[in-house]
């Protein structure tokens, strides 16, 4: 990945930690360009920074977002016909 994307990815975490609560999908529909595994992992990694600084609240809300994300482009395992293991 390079610098400039990174930066781009870095600028779409903010505007989506600074959004107005229920405006996270205006917002990622507005640059549908930036929306792939690399993006996910970016906003993991600055989750991670997060709660890392003790902001659990942003830090949880990244992950939400990052994992409704992930289910959105395929990326995020579907365990609909899993059956429970017994002991």
């Amino acid at each position: 990945m390079n610098q400039q994307r990174q930066d781009l990815y870095l600028n779409l975490i903010e505007e989506l930690l600074r959004c107005p609560n229920g405006q996270e999908p205006e917002v990622l529909d507005n640059h549908q360009d930036l929306l792939d595994a690399e993006l996910i992992k970016m906003m993991m990694q600055v989750a991670t920074m997060l709660a890392h600084e003790n902001n659990q609240d942003a830090a949880k809300f990244l992950i939400h977002v990052a994992r409704q994300l992930a289910k959105n482009l395929g990326l995020y395992p579907q365990l609909e016909n899993s059956t429970p293991v017994n002991s």
